[in-house]
């Protein structure tokens, strides 16, 4: 697999995940801390996100 073909798979799930942040009902902070996670470290923060907040909120 290329890195350009990688950098998009993590571009796409970074998106995702922010996407599904905005439609939650979380506190505005929760957001804000969620998205900043996700935009410093894209992989781990997508990754946290999903396993801990995107699994346990339908």
């Amino acid at each position: 697999m290329s890195y350009g073909l990688l950098g998009i798979l993590v571009l796409a799930l970074d998106i995702w995940m922010i996407l599904d942040i905005v439609k939650k009902p979380f506190e505005t902070l929760e957001k804000v801390i969620w998205i900043l996670v996700i935009l410093i470290a894209p992989l781990i923060g997508a990754a946290l996100y999903f396993f801990l907040k995107y699994k346990s909120n339908p």
